[in-house]
This record gives structure tokens, sequence and C-alpha cells, in this order.
């Protein structure tokens, strides 16, 4: 089996057509790995912008990529080809799914058809590491460069937010974590419309506590002191996305706050809960009179 990893810089550009901003693809670059993970070859291709000529202060000053370096590239839709015959039947890595989100976008506008021609299987390199490095939290991605200072690979940062560059940097985080996890485990079939309603799905926190995704026995807590369960004794509220109720413990009298959330994710629901020592107000009072004054 061999892998190809992607990497796309792209041009946040108003399109008239749309009536809305786009991530206008202006820069491909991979490179292909063996069964070893090891490069066996490297793409690279410039894409003229369409949408606009102007290009966004930021991503002048992340990528060093110019307007009159644009002017010598090719069509999206030609630089597409160009990569769909580099990648042939490997599977499609990239770092993160938000190469996958421009390349839907960039198809959606130039052809009307958001689903990309040219892949089957699909790997997300930057889920893979995070689960390799048992660091997965979906709630506080890894970045590219924050993997390889924690893995200890060595990369330039003035070379990093270039495509070629990053699809490297990518390739040398993957292979040194590769044997901690089965990377078979990670691949995704690409050729089904599963795949793309599942990324395009958007993570969103259930704000509604009468929700038919939450699950009910979520809502219930134990007191951290004796382990028996609590009875929830005020409403519960919403506050910065948690669902909060106060509880009581009638075994040992111990009094907090139990706080729930629900994150809605593609492949299910994701649940937090904690509790709060309900601190008496006399003792609050206390507390602040004790603190030091700056």
């Amino acid at each position: 089996m061999s892998y190809v990893i992607l990497d796309l810089e792209w041009n946040a550009a108003y399109s008239k057509r749309a009536g809305r901003f786009v991530n206008e693809i202006i820069e491909f670059g991979a490179v292909r790995l063996d069964d070893d993970l090891n490069i066996t070859a490297s793409f690279a291709a410039l894409v003229k912008p369409k949408i606009t000529r102007r290009l966004n202060g930021k991503v002048k000053q992340l990528t060093k990529i110019s307007l009159d370096e644009l002017k010598s590239g090719v069509s999206f839709l030609t630089a597409a080809k160009q990569f769909a015959e580099f990648l042939g039947h490997s599977t499609l890595m990239t770092w993160g799914t938000s190469d996958i989100h421009a390349l839907i976008e960039n198809f959606t506008v130039f052809t009307g058809d958001y689903h990309i021609p040219f892949i089957t299987t699909y790997c997300d390199i930057q889920e893979y590491c995070e689960r390799a490095l048992d660091k997965f939290d979906e709630g506080n991605q890894m970045g590219l460069g924050a993997c390889a200072e924690l893995l200890g690979v060595t990369f330039s940062e003035d070379e990093q937010h270039r495509a070629d560059a990053d699809a490297i940097l990518s390739q040398q985080c993957l292979k040194a974590v590769a044997k901690r996890f089965p990377l078979e485990d990670a691949i995704l079939r690409a050729d089904c419309e599963e795949f793309y309603e599942r990324m395009t799905f958007k993570n969103h926190f259930i704000t509604d506590i009468d929700d038919p995704d939450i699950d009910r026995a979520q809502l219930r807590f134990r007191c951290d002191k004796c382990g028996k369960p609590a009875r929830r004794v005020k409403k519960w509220r919403m506050h910065n996305k948690n669902f909060s109720s106060e509880f009581y413990c009638k075994h040992c009298g111990r009094k907090f706050i139990g706080r729930v959330s629900f994150k809605k994710r593609y492949d299910g629901v994701k649940v937090n809960k904690r509790t709060l020592d309900i601190v008496p107000k006399k003792k609050q009072e206390e507390q602040q009179a004790e603190a030091p004054t700056p």
C-alpha cells in the first residue's frame, strides 16, 4: 500500500457568484510514501487565483507567496487533475480535515459538485498522531508544529505554511509514531456519501435539556466525598455551554454544583462532567479577607 500526504494553502476570497467568502486554494504540495512511510516522490503546483486577484495580508505573511508567483500558476481544476494522476490509487492523507473542507469547497465553486473525484481512502494524520500519543482531545487539537516539537522533530519555522514543507513535516511526525497505533485503523473509505457527511458535519453543543440526544443518566451525579447518589435540588441552568445545578448528598450532607456538557459529533455525543464545591458565603468572605493585598 502507498500513501500520499497532501497539504494545501488557500486565500480567503469573496465570491460574488457564491455570495460569500471562499477559501480559494492557491498551492498544492504533496509527498508519496511507501509501506515503510519513506518519501518516494513529491508533487507541487501553484494555482492561479480566479475568484480574486488580491492576496489576504495574513496569507502573504504566513506563506511568503506573492501574487506575481501565482500568475504563473495553473487553474485549480488543472492542478487537481495533475494531483489526481500523482495520487493514483494511494490513500490520501492530510494534517487535520481543513484541507478536505477546502477541496470540497473549491470543487463546489468550480464544478458545482462537492465530491472530490480522486480519493477512495483517507487518513487524518492529526487525529492519528494524537491517538498514538494519547493526546486526542477534539476540543483542543494539536497543531503540526506542536506535534513536531513534542516528538523532537526538527523543522524550520520559516518554511512552515508552505504546502511542500508542511507535507514533509507531516510525514516525519507520522513516521515517528507509526508503530504506536495501527495505521489501518485510522483509514476511512472516501468513495461514499458517509465520508462527506462525516467531513461536513458541524460539531455543536446541545443547549436544550430536553434534547433526545441527551442521555438522561448523565444528568445524575454522585457525591465525590462518599460516592453515594446525590439529589438535584434546583432547576438546570445553561451557562457557558454547560448545564449546571445544585446537588445535595443526604448521606454526608455535602452540597455541590454539578456541571455537564453534551457535544454532538458525527459519531455520537461527547459528555463532560465535573463537580464544584459550594463555598458558604461566610467562608468566602473569610477567604477574601485573608487574601494578600496586591
